[in-house]
């Protein structure tokens, strides 16, 4: 059922608007003022948003900018006595999908509100539809450092520059890899993923350099490495802080040489690569521990982006909780569930040690477990841990 935020400072117009609505099918919430409206917007999850424009403490332009930062893909439809076709330009161009002066032809409002809804549903189908394609999750959230790290990515992807990703487990460095790929101009080319600290260190340099037929006692037959897979396009290294001295000397001389030779072979191989890495360590330290060579470093870290722990971008918990309800619900084929205030705020208070991916396990679980609305009951019984 489609949900519609009613904003506006007049209650009779609310209870009317309302009374209209549910006879249709709607559901609905109201605010009294554009504060309140945007509290709720934020809390909870609306379809649609129906906004007055003359309003105390926020009038509805300040809203709508407000609300298209928080979730642009909402259609907000303003609603005015006060109505002129300056402020009706102004509205749209700040993002409103319309424009209805009050008091509102009903024929016009729900054939407003109509389409609008056909539109979102077309906007939601697009993502699902992208992220079945694509596979690149959003990048959610609205702190400062995400916010930066958007930007770096516009600035960096574009150009061939090494880039080097840190931050705990978790926090999403993958996605970081994912996108600077797909805005650079080889995402037409394959992402090639090598987990470093998944492959046995005797193992490593055949599988990111090939190998042979014979060249050791397993090498069966000859092996493509992921170095030439990723030919045209970029090589994701994950974890490269747990790779080999041996292994990390190709991969300097595959940077500085652009070429490459498959273990057991004589003849070089060129490939044309495009590496970022990602660690979860101090690679300084491990340096000075002489676990890391200085060299390498320097070579990968032309540009850095830290992607800091989810404790320290709490104001990105809401944010993300809603998104992975969407999603999640999606998945399974269900209808998106909403959750309580207090049991958000109990989230946000949390302690993410495990960072995003704990924080989607979470959701997940929430959904299958409670009942229609997460409760701050839910929260405790399934999530915070018991003393």
């Amino acid at each position: 059922m489609t949900k519609i935020l009613i904003i506006d400072d007049e209650k009779a117009i609310r209870k009317t608007l309302i009374e209209i609505l549910n006879f249709e099918g709607y559901k609905t919430d109201e605010a009294s003022d554009g504060e309140e409206g945007l509290k709720k917007f934020s809390e909870k999850t609306y379809d649609l948003v129906l906004c007055d424009i003359k309003m105390p403490k926020l009038d509805g332009i300040e809203f709508l900018e407000k609300a298209k930062m928080l979730n642009a893909d909402v259609p907000i439809i303003m609603i005015s006595g006060h109505g002129n076709i300056d402020t009706a330009v102004e509205a749209v161009k700040k993002g409103a999908f319309d424009y209805i002066s009050k008091p509102p032809d009903l024929n016009r409002l729900l054939i407003t509100l109509r389409n609008a809804t056909e539109k979102q549903d077309l906007v939601t189908q697009t993502k699902v539809l992208k992220r079945k394609v694509g596979k690149v999750q959003e990048m959610v959230g609205v702190s400062g450092s995400i916010q930066k790290i958007k930007d770096t990515i516009e600035k960096v992807a574009p150009t061939d520059a090494r880039v080097l990703i840190t931050g705990e487990n978790g926090v999403g460095k993958e996605l970081v890899a994912r996108w600077i790929h797909e805005k650079s101009n080889r995402n037409t080319g394959p992402m090639v993923e090598v987990n470093c600290a998944a492959i046995p260190g005797e193992l490593i340099e055949s599988e990111l350099f090939g190998h042979e037929k014979g060249s050791f006692t397993s090498a069966m037959k000859q092996r493509i490495g992921k170095f030439e897979q990723a030919n045209g396009g970029t090589l994701f290294l994950d974890e490269i802080g747990d790779m080999s001295l041996s292994a990390q000397a190709k991969v300097l001389r595959a940077l500085q040489e652009g070429k490459i030779s498959r273990v057991g072979a004589e003849k070089d191989i060129n490939v044309d690569v495009r590496v970022v890495a990602a660690t979860n360590k101090d690679l300084l330290k491990e340096v000075e521990a002489k676990n890391f060579r200085l060299d390498l470093y320097h070579r990968l870290g032309v540009i850095i982006i830290h992607v800091p722990a989810l404790n320290e971008r709490r104001e990105d918990v809401d944010h993300l909780v809603n998104y992975f309800l969407e999603l999640i619900a999606q998945e399974y084929g269900q209808t998106i569930k909403q959750i309580e205030p207090k049991a958000m705020e109990a989230l946000r208070g949390y302690d993410w040690s495990g960072n995003i991916r704990e924080l989607r396990n979470v959701v997940e679980r929430l959904i299958i477990l409670s009942g229609k609305t997460i409760t701050l009951e839910d929260v405790e019984l399934y999530v915070l841990p018991r003393s």
